[in-house]
């Protein structure tokens, strides 16, 4: 009887775990029209069946799942000039170093529609979280992410063409 009872609180353990109500990554900024970047929070919820981006408290954005047209994922390479700048004032040669390498930055397109409207949100995620945010958006939304690769790659086939 003791077996069985714990098999139905392992199995009851793991169905509650499957059906998280909401999961919320704080790792993301906005960015606005004029490329101005916010902290803000990403937050999947089950419960409303809608993402939420808040920014300082305030929900400045919900879309319920079945307004979102699609997710993108794209990421940005940049050298450290201005960090190896700031540590070239303490050693030289290792404030070359840090400007020859380059930085990462991982962005995700919202992509949806209010009414008929087509809108579209730009987050940056935290290194350490985009991969997380990626898995979030399967599981939540049932959506895959379009992956558009490099952004600076496909600038340069856009110029050439």
């Amino acid at each position: 009887m003791k077996r069985i009872v714990g098999i139905f609180l392992l199995i009851l353990s793991v169905v509650n775990l499957t059906l998280a109500e909401e999961t919320a990554f704080r790792g993301v900024k906005l960015a606005d029209a004029k490329g101005k970047q916010s902290d803000a929070s990403l937050i999947f919820s089950d419960t409303n069946k809608n993402v939420v981006l808040r920014v300082a408290d305030h929900d400045v954005t919900t879309i319920p799942y079945d307004q979102i047209d699609k997710f993108s994922y794209e990421y940005t390479k940049k050298h450290r000039i201005t960090q190896g700048a700031i540590v070239m004032v303490a050693s030289l040669g290792a404030g070359a170093i840090v400007m020859m390498t380059k930085s990462k930055s991982h962005w995700l397109y919202i992509d949806f529609h209010e009414q008929s409207a087509p809108k579209s949100l730009v987050l940056r995620m935290d290194k350490k979280e985009y991969k997380a945010i990626i898995e979030a958006v399967k599981t939540h939304t049932g959506k895959e992410v379009e992956y558009l690769g490099d952004a600076k790659d496909k600038s340069k086939k856009e110029h050439k063409g």
